[in-house]
């Protein structure tokens, strides 16, 4: 671009020098690029961001729908797929096709004004050719038609700049966004915290966003340490945001402590890593079992082995061509829910923390793997602080204490077959929806 300035530059000085009177044209042909350029921008820029934003969800669609082939074909909704995808490309065709045409028309009104130019240029060599040097005049006309090209080249050139800068704003935008708290502060709990696994939520309120509406709100609970805790309530509740506010994904108002260390007082990484969770959906990363397993290598081979073995999948593993250096495929692809559930087990079995939070872990898991989980978690965390987040209440029927949620609100906190014994009760009530047969099975289980 500055090279193509400076040969602009050269050749209206040569032909200035040549015959004086063609900056008479070449100055007001200049401005008119330069008002020409700004008012096209004005609108370019819009679709031009219009374009960029309407192609995320096709690129988004067209992802998502790779990773889950196998259930879309399961459930024969290819033709539902396909008919999204569509929609999702035929708006971002139509914010494509009309940048297409803002740039047409610019180059129709650049070639138009060059064409101009170019017939004020000959028609006056033709009206002063008796004063002029005929070699000049060619020099000047052959200049012309080069000066042309060159001006629509850097106008094209300068506004397809500016308009790709509309990239640079999405990224900028992400330097923008709020950031999280220190990884560690200056003060940094004792290595062996937390010792017991009490938990305290003192007036807590929680919001995802810092000017979204609150999730959780006034919220009271006193978590014991060593005790399981279940943790119920509707859709849009606010149980998991409870997991939220303990990890400290958004900055919760209110007080929440961890044998007694105020969970702001200290870093992120600090914090997060004396707490397991267990969630709805098993995250695993791109590379080998052994390092899903213990990414920080902190085990050895016989730990890791052992662990596997505790969650039966010891023979499955072995039986791979790698063993523990078999590399998993993106999000574990190539492997079950079931078995990436009991990965993650295996896992926070490894970490021996003092608290751990099972969110929704057992949704999608068929009944023996769910039985499997359930059982390892009674054995291998029996004096941890259990808190279960579960749709299922057979899940977290056999729990110490029950915390029902509504609306954000903490509506109940007690011993399950306490609650079952108040039939004004919320949690009473969900387990009569479940029907008079499995009501009966849950309450003598809750005994």
């Amino acid at each position: 671009m500055a090279v193509t300035f400076l040969l602009v530059v050269g050749v209206v000085g040569v032909m200035v020098a040549a015959i004086p009177w063609t900056a008479i044209p070449v100055i007001p042909l200049g401005i008119i690029f330069f008002f020409l350029r700004r008012y096209f921008l004005e609108t370019s820029r819009d679709v031009k961001r219009l374009e960029c934003t309407t192609w995320s969800p096709v690129f988004s669609h067209l992802v998502s729908s790779l990773q889950g082939l196998w259930t879309i074909r399961a459930y024969k909704a290819e033709q539902k797929f396909q008919e999204v995808f569509d929609a999702h490309q035929d708006l971002h065709s139509e914010a494509w096709f009309l940048l297409l045409t803002t740039s047409r028309w610019l180059a129709v009104y650049l070639d138009v004004i060059c064409a101009i130019f170019v017939t004020v240029v000959a028609f006056g060599a033709l009206i002063l050719v008796e004063s002029l040097d005929l070699r000049q005049v060619g020099l000047v006309l052959s200049l012309t038609l080069t000066l042309t090209g060159m001006f629509q080249w850097c106008v094209r050139q300068s506004a397809e700049v500016e308009n790709m800068m509309i990239s640079i704003e999405r990224v900028i935008e992400y330097t923008d966004l709020e950031k999280e708290a220190s990884w560690e502060l200056g003060y940094r709990p004792p290595p062996s915290w937390p010792n017991e696994g009490l938990i305290s939520f003192i007036n807590v309120n929680f919001r995802h966003k810092s000017d979204g509406p609150l999730v959780l709100k006034n919220v009271y609970a006193y978590i014991h340490p060593g005790l399981k805790y279940g943790i119920v309530g509707r859709t849009g509740a606010g149980k998991s945001t409870l997991t939220a506010a303990l990890f400290r994904l958004s900055e919760p108002e209110g007080d929440i402590y961890i044998d007694d260390i105020f969970t702001t007082s200290i870093g992120l990484h600090d914090l997060r890593k004396k707490m397991s969770v267990a969630l709805q959906e098993p995250v695993l990363f791109t590379g080998t079992m052994r390092k899903n397993l213990d990414p920080f290598n902190e085990h050895t081979d016989n730990e890791l082995w052992n662990a596997l073995e505790e969650v039966q999948l010891k023979e499955s593993i072995e039986g791979l061509p790698a063993k523990m250096n078999t590399e998993l495929a993106e999000s574990g692809l190539n492997l079950s829910v079931g078995q990436k559930q009991l990965v993650c087990l295996a896992r926070t079995i490894l970490r021996k923390n003092q608290i751990l939070i099972i969110d929704k872990a057992t949704s999608y898991v068929d009944a023996r793997t769910d039985e499997l989980i359930q059982k390892k978690i009674h054995e291998r965390f029996a004096q941890c602080t259990v808190l279960t987040i579960a749709h299922r209440l057979s899940t977290i029927i056999n729990s110490d204490w029950i915390m029902v949620f509504d609306s954000g609100k903490r509506e109940e906190y007690y011993p399950p077959y306490d609650l079952l014994q108040d039939r004004n009760s919320l949690f009473y009530k969900m387990v009569q929806q479940l029907g008079e047969e499995e009501a009966a099975v849950l309450a003598k289980r809750a005994k």
